[in-house]
């Protein structure tokens, strides 16, 4: 696989309730442009709906989000997630999402954790949560003296803030909520979820 940040320049951040509007959700996401999702493990139905999206829509690169133990790393990738993500970092953790097989984005929001990943030989990461930790301007100032590193920030991130995320040297994409709209799932509301999606794939 390319680098989870030159995929697509939004990685959608969803969260899904009903397992049943997973593939249809997929599926308007990928014919927006947009075919790298992050399901994160925040409701029950996460998993299945990771394993509906990996066999239903294999033109989509689903992963899992939220990752905090090695039991949530194992039951993603056994559930077909193609990446992870985890919103901070612990050495068990990264130490175990280096072993899974699969990429990953290691959640870091100072320069030390940034620095102790780097140490790592990890150079990719995820920058969270990007707006309370100081957004554009902190990323800016990361770019100086690291500037090897790459970043998805997430966290706060609008559809009207995304473009100047993107226009740093530093950052490859975004992660962003706004692209799946709870009350849009909740309806079916495909339509939507495509044009969001075809609104974030032109931003590049």
């Amino acid at each position: 696989m390319s680098s989870l940040l030159d995929l697509a320049p939004v990685i959608p951040v969803v969260v899904i309730d009903d397992v049943e509007s997973a593939v249809p959700m997929a599926r308007a996401l990928v014919a927006g442009g947009l075919p790298v999702i992050e399901v994160t493990l925040r409701t029950p139905a996460a998993r299945e709906a990771i394993a509906r999206i990996a066999a239903e829509v294999p033109e989509a690169t689903v992963g899992a989000g939220t990752i905090r133990s090695s039991e949530d790393i194992s039951a993603s990738v056994a559930a077909g997630a193609r990446f992870l993500v985890s919103p901070g970092t612990t050495l068990s953790l990264v130490e175990a999402m280096d072993s899974s097989g699969v990429p990953y984005l290691p959640g870091a929001a100072t320069v030390s954790e940034v620095m102790a990943l780097v140490e790592r030989g990890v150079k990719e990461l995820k920058f969270f949560p990007a707006e309370a930790a100081g957004g554009v301007p902190y990323l800016k100032a990361l770019a100086g003296p690291l500037p090897d590193v790459r970043f998805c920030p997430t966290g706060g991130i609008r559809v009207n803030t995304a473009a100047d995320y993107l226009a740093l040297p530093n950052v490859g994409c975004v992660g962003g909520t706004w692209l799946t709209p709870a009350d849009a799932l909740a309806a079916g509301d495909w339509g939507r979820v495509e044009k969001l999606a075809s609104e974030a794939a032109a931003l590049r």
